[in-house]
């Protein structure tokens, strides 16, 4: 039975044949690690989203203005900032992803629905640092490579991995991959529903694996944040939250002073 991770991955297809993510020209190379960004963070590590919508909510921002967003996420404090350039059910697009680059110094990381090769080439040369791969659609067999090829041929491009996981069992498996950091989605793509629960329930299970660890989705307040810090997460990726308010810049710092 089919759910909204196979109708994300078949639109996908259609997009990298489409040849959407050929004929890149190279942006700006800045060689900034998103895990040592982390790693080194003197406040609370949160990494920002840039989205204009998501499926989940529909239409997020019907202006968005890329450069702005960006620089308000840096003076907020963010640790890195993710870009959405999946153009279907987030209204991504490549052009915000080197407009981001082009606006600011802070690790990016490109966040799409990645299956080839191709899409790695593409963020390698507009600027990314980093990419996001999903372990349920690798397990589905919807990768042209198997996930420790893809993960490879990522680090050949000089990007780290950030591996999403959505129950114990891909966490349990992405811990044994080369990924350089292991996402834990509190919602479930298949039914996009949100449980911040799921971060606690792994995290108290298995304790300090080696990659750094990023607690994803349904962060909407302080006390949400305080609660998955105390489960163990390392570091925090918040979206909708932060872009649906008018004062970037002011509700980053209030996450970061929780």
């Amino acid at each position: 039975m089919s759910d909204f991770f196979d109708t994300l991955a078949q639109d996908a297809q259609a997009t990298i044949e489409s040849g959407y993510y050929q004929n890149i020209p190279f942006s700006n190379q800045t060689q900034i690690s998103l895990k040592t960004a982390i790693q080194t963070c003197k406040t609370i590590p949160i990494i920002t989203e840039i989205k204009a919508a998501s499926p989940s909510i529909g239409i997020i921002r019907k202006e968005l203005n890329a450069t702005q967003l960006a620089q308000a996420m840096q003076r907020g404090g963010a640790v890195g900032i993710s870009v959405l350039t999946e153009p279907k059910h987030f209204y991504g697009s490549l052009k915000t992803l080197t407009q981001t680059r082009e606006a600011v110094q802070l690790p990016l990381l490109m966040k799409d629905i990645i299956l080839s090769p191709l899409q790695i080439e593409a963020a390698a040369k507009l600027g990314a640092n980093a990419i996001l791969l999903i372990t349920t659609l690798f397990e589905r067999g919807y990768g042209q490579m198997n996930i420790h090829e893809t993960i490879k041929y990522a680090h050949t491009q000089g990007l780290e991995v950030l591996l999403e996981t959505h129950n114990e069992s891909e966490f349990l498996f992405a811990t044994k991959t080369p990924a350089d950091l292991i996402g834990i989605n509190n919602r479930d793509l298949a039914t996009l529903k949100i449980n911040l629960t799921l971060t606690q329930k792994i995290l108290e299970k298995h304790k300090k694996p080696k990659q750094i660890i990023i607690s994803e989705s349904g962060i909407q307040n302080s006390h949400d944040l305080h609660f998955l810090r105390k489960c163990g997460a390392n570091a925090f990726l918040i979206g909708s939250s932060i872009m649906l308010t008018d004062d970037v810049e002011t509700k980053i710092k209030e996450f970061i002073q929780t």
